[in-house]
């Protein structure tokens, strides 16, 4: 059975300190296995397909969104309340080993973002014919 680690990341020290006070949160996920391969789901509310990132390094799948909050100040428009607070966030997934980087394909609908990670083939023991001489 493939374990698949994970990490929560920061973008700097100020978002950590502001999650502490203003009780932001990760998206939450939920990893999924099969005979297949493994899945997971974030719940990425609020964000546009534009706004998320995805990708691998080292056997290490990071789920990124940036979200620019300024953008009703460029239009002229300013906040009177302010209660629903969208982040930047970084999350990071260690992969199993037999999952295969390459066949990774993902999908973001509802708030949703849905990754396929695919098993790659089992490597069969091949067998050496030695020969006497």
């Amino acid at each position: 059975m493939a374990i698949m680690k994970y990490q929560r990341n920061y973008n700097d020290l100020d978002s950590l300190i502001d999650s502490i006070f203003t009780g932001v949160k990760m998206p939450p996920v939920d990893v999924k296995e099969s005979k297949t391969g493994y899945s997971i789901s974030a719940e990425i509310p609020g964000y546009k397909e534009s706004d998320i990132s995805l990708y691998v390094e080292n056997h290490v799948l990071t789920i990124e969104g940036k979200k620019e909050e300024k953008e009703d100040e460029k239009n002229g428009k300013k906040y009177l309340i302010k209660e629903r607070v969208s982040r930047n966030f970084k999350r990071s997934f260690t992969l199993p080993e037999d999952a295969d980087e390459d066949g990774i394909s993902a999908t973001f609908k509802n708030g949703v973002l849905e990754i396929d990670l695919p098993r790659t083939a089992k490597a069969e023991p091949k067998k050496i014919e030695v020969k006497v001489n």
